[in-house]
């Protein structure tokens, strides 16, 4: 049986709807375009996903000192990124070709990255659901880096066809959680490979640290890799600019190796200053705090 004879109805057709939506966008001028998919995300597809209430249950628990209309607003504010973050997903050359030009990296890093380079020394970048991720890994890739990343196949498998391409061709390569995956992630960080690692996320066996002052378990697998095969350890995020379609690539500063939960602790303190600056620019809908 084929990989289409074992997908379900349900995900075919969502699947289908999802690249007609993508197929119109693509009509649209770019810096309309990007927009344009966010107001989808926001307006029709937020309040059907449950998005919004999410939104604000995490709100009322990290940030119970936000107004009513902060909060309203930020119910569609924080979807219309996630929309038009997948729209520049989507919009392959014209979205990495932006990033080429306008060479974003910038912050108290980088020059630590140029080093990492030059003395071929595995990196840990330190990342989160903030901004746009894939434009930090067309930023570092553009300059010729090898930045790689390790991430979850989606559980609809027809949508799994066409993401998994769009992702890859931002940059590679890209590792599938899973064994087989792992063992090529470290293989390519032992060989002085760079490594994009989310952090912001629960996980049920992590060690409970703190974000916004709440208990939040946190992986400790960034900093014990880093640790484990020397490599530089440090956030880099892309944050949206005022007009919607441009980013600042910030590199943070390196962290010195230690204590693996205190490492963590300082990227979770790091991630929080960077997200009360931008609030709509995280993504408030995973469930963050259990």
């Amino acid at each position: 049986m084929s990989d289409e004879d074992r997908t379900s109805p349900t995900d075919r057709l969502a699947s289908g709807a999802f690249l007609a939506v993508m197929t119109l966008a693509r009509l649209l001028p770019y810096e309309r375009r990007i927009p344009a998919v966010g107001w989808i995300f926001a307006h029709l597809l937020a309040p059907v996903a449950g998005w919004r209430r999410r939104i604000r249950e995490n709100l009322a628990l990290a940030r119970p000192d936000i107004s009513a209309q902060d909060v309203r607003r930020l119910t569609r504010a924080v979807p219309a990124n996630a929309g038009r973050s997948v729209a520049e997903i989507y919009s392959g050359d014209e979205f990495t070709a932006r990033i080429r030009a306008a060479d974003p990296l910038e912050g108290p890093g980088l020059a630590a990255l140029e080093q990492a380079f030059d003395a071929h020394r595995p990196v840990i970048i330190a990342c989160a659901h903030f901004g746009n991720y894939d434009a930090m890994r067309a930023a570092l890739s553009a300059r010729g880096w090898p930045v790689g990343a390790l991430y979850r196949p989606m559980n609809n498998e027809a949508f799994n066809r066409h993401y998994i391409p769009a992702i890859t061709a931002i940059a590679e390569p890209l590792f599938p959680r899973g064994r087989a995956g792992l063992a090529s992630m470290l293989r390519f960080l032992k060989g002085g490979g760079w490594l994009a690692l989310g952090f912001d996320q629960h996980d049920r066996h992590a060690p409970e640290l703190r974000f916004f002052d709440l208990p939040a378990r946190t992986v400790l697998t960034p900093a014990e890799l880093a640790i484990r095969y020397d490599a530089l350890i440090l956030p880099i995020h892309a944050i949206r600019q005022p007009d919607g379609v441009s980013f600042r690539v910030h590199v943070g500063k390196p962290l010195a190796h230690g204590d693996p939960q205190q490492m963590m602790q300082d990227l979770n303190d790091d991630l929080e200053a960077l997200v009360r600056q931008h609030m709509d620019q995280w993504f408030w809908v995973h469930r963050r705090w259990k």
